[in-house]
């Protein structure tokens, strides 16, 4: 199992035994490089841990448990978490603030805590098989056991070819499931399991902050993005930064440049395609900030080349290929010598920069008056990276929004629209895998996952509160988050989603985020004070990247060919023959042209489900085979066996 994580910890590992609990961690050393080995325990070896990822504040919780009493043994940010949990109880989970994923043993009462980080930045799975807990950051770590196969989960699917990804506790493996953000699973000495929710987005309008002017906003969000930057820098090792070119990854990359005078290392990613290149505007902030620029070139080849790797890492299909460059830019950090990066994600959740957003906007505008023809006209302002101008102008586009319009008391308004056009998709899934719940029976699934009292929120609130729930966490996090940079053992840090940033944004009044249709107002504002106008003015571009032609155009990769050839989609079975049939040979005859965003995403699909079936399915052995050759070859830095069986073996005393 530990074998199978190698990428996410490249730097060691150790192992911990007793005659209940197995623990094992692969480490990506950044804090206490020579002394922070896990598996870690408190004084009296009582309590054990083992953590993926960082608490930002453990130099103040630290001394706080010093002062309680508390004795360290490491100068990590590790430990924290054993003596929090020992001062603190299961309200330990509440003061971190961090990115994490934790397991936490508790030899005196026999209790396991399985416990993730408030957003979902870590990722945690597990699966109850017969009378045994398996539990691991990756679903493969836990098929490596050998006590369970990888099957698919056909509602699980439905989901990834209609949100883009699996929502919830629901991963597209059956019987895996994956601790949701702000969640603590806790389970006792007999396997009895209990789910702790111990944070949820809490979007209800602040009273307090309804009077004070965007100025004010501004400084408040400037005082808590420095704090939350210089958090993140805290590290043994260097940090660099992502740039892509944009509002977010400029600020920013600004608070670092004024926190730390030392050169930074910024990456980005080019695209040979133009119409996805943001090369002059990130040459353009990396010169302001006079940082050691690198990039890394994406064109078709390398496109096609990252693919298969990126699906073994993300472990599901995909409906957009945005993961690969992503893949390919951890690899460049790597490369330089880099394993922690910090990035912009989370102010377009928070601070209402998508179009999605707008689109709710002028649909409920569009809704108060149907018959209206101005109105409408509002939608050619949105979405530019689709179509040209003109195209969004005319009758098809105002139908295509129009659909649904009043219907304003579903819960899910604001992306019932994006939801049907991605289903398009389902058709090439094999129909055993989507016969199931329709679309109005998994949204109410879905209802159920949201917080108290959310349905009272404001329209806006209440969109962005979607977008958490089955883009940010699942989606964004996960397959262009950390599944692509631990590919590589690269570490992603967002200062937008630290606790108290979030908090802050989550409270504002709409009016600091969305005013008409001019997106992050209070961010913008900000920005204003240290970029410059082309900068903080510049409308947001969605991060995209080439889907179909790549993989249908002059020099298609030869896996494509074969694993969408009639025999190949025969044996894995994971897809509707006829319906993928029909769409591959029309792809072939257009050059992978494809008429609509829809095709492309059902093409897509389609290539990496089959990816997906063929490594998980059928070559999934050897590369575990593979991965535990590999391990054998090195000694763990933490061996402690206390079963009977090592006591037995040493005559009488545990082994450690």
């Amino acid at each position: 199992m530990a074998a199978m994580l190698r990428h996410r910890g490249p730097d060691g590992y150790g192992l911990y035994r007793d005659d209940h609990v197995g623990l094992a961690h692969t480490r990506l050393s950044i804090i206490d490089i020579s002394g922070g080995s896990q598996p870690i325990h408190n004084e009296d070896e009582t309590v054990w841990v083992v953590f993926n990822g960082e608490i930002f504040n453990y130099v103040e919780l630290r001394k706080e448990l010093e002062s309680a009493g508390h004795r360290f043994y490491t100068q990590c940010d590790t430990e924290v978490i054993v003596h929090a949990y020992e001062q603190f109880g299961d309200g330990a989970w509440s003061v971190f603030n961090g990115q994490f994923a934790l397991a936490l043993w508790d030899c005196r009462v026999r209790r396991l805590w399985l416990v993730r980080d408030r957003l979902g930045i870590l990722p945690l799975q597990y699966a109850r098989v017969g009378d045994r807990i398996l539990f691991a950051s990756e679903a493969k770590a836990i098929f490596a056991s050998g006590h369970l196969s990888p099957e698919p989960d056909g509602p699980a699917l439905v989901d990834v070819f209609t949100r883009w990804s699996a929502v919830g506790a629901t991963t597209v493996f059956k019987g895996v499931c994956t601790v949701p953000p702000g969640t603590a699973v806790c389970l006792d000495e007999h396997r009895r399991e209990t789910r702790m929710t111990y944070w949820r987005p809490d979007f209800s309008e602040s009273a307090e902050m309804r009077s004070l002017s965007v100025d004010d906003v501004a400084d408040a969000l400037e005082e808590r993005l420095t704090r939350a930057v210089a958090l993140r820098l805290r590290a043994d090792v260097p940090v660099g930064a992502y740039l892509s070119g944009g509002l977010d990854s400029s600020v920013i990359g600004r608070l670092i440049h004024r926190a730390d005078s030392s050169p930074l290392q910024t990456f980005a990613i080019r695209f040979e395609d133009p119409a996805f290149d943001e090369t002059v505007q990130q040459r353009r902030m990396a010169g302001l900030l006079g940082t050691q620029h690198h990039e890394i070139l994406c064109g078709a080849a390398e496109l096609c080349e990252a693919l298969p790797d990126v699906i073994w890492h993300c472990e599901s299909p995909l409906v957009r290929t945005a993961p690969a460059p992503l893949f390919l830019l951890s690899g460049l950090v790597q490369n330089n010598g880099m394993k922690v990066v910090l990035t912009g994600e989370g102010a377009d959740e928070f601070l209402a920069g998508y179009d999605i957003f707008k689109e709710d906007r002028v649909r409920r505008f569009w809704a108060r008056q149907p018959d209206s023809d101005v109105r409408p006209s509002l939608l050619s302002r949105l979405y530019p990276d689709v179509g040209l101008a003109r195209q969004r102008q005319n009758r098809m586009w105002q139908q295509f929004f129009g659909r649904g319009l009043t219907e304003l008391d579903d819960p899910f308004y604001s992306h019932r629209i994006r939801w049907e056009n991605t289903s398009w998709a389902l058709a090439v899934l094999s129909p055993q895998l989507r016969n199931g719940k329709n679309l109005a029976e998994r949204n109410a699934s879905l209802e159920g996952l949201m917080p108290a009292g959310w349905q009272s929120w404001r329209a806006l609130a209440r969109a962005q509160m979607v977008e958490i729930a089955t883009f940010l966490s699942p989606y964004l996090l996960c397959y262009q988050g950390d599944r692509v940079a631990m590919a590589h053992g690269v570490e992603v840090r967002y200062p937008f989603l630290d606790p108290d940033v979030v908090d802050f944004c989550a409270r504002l009044p709409g009016r600091f985020k969305l005013r008409g249709l001019v997106d992050k107002v209070v961010l913008r504002r900000l920005a204003s004070r240290s970029l410059p106008a082309d900068i903080w003015r510049r409308p947001k571009k969605p991060y995209r990247a080439p889907m179909t032609r790549p993989f249908f155009g002059e020099r298609p990769p030869a896996y494509v060919d074969e694993l969408l050839s009639p025999r190949a989609l025969a044996e894995t079975g994971v897809a509707d023959c006829g319906a993928a049939g029909r769409l591959v040979e029309k792809a072939r005859r257009q050059g992978g042209r494809m008429s609509g965003e829809r095709e492309e995403m059902a093409l897509v699909g389609l290539l990496t489900l089959q990816l997906w079936a063929r490594l998980f399915f059928s070559g999934f052995g050897g590369r575990a085979a593979e991965a535990r050759r590999r391990l054998d070859a090195c000694a763990p830095q933490v061996l402690v066996d206390r079963s009977e069986t090592a006591a037995r073996a040493g005559g009488g005393s545990p082994c450690r």
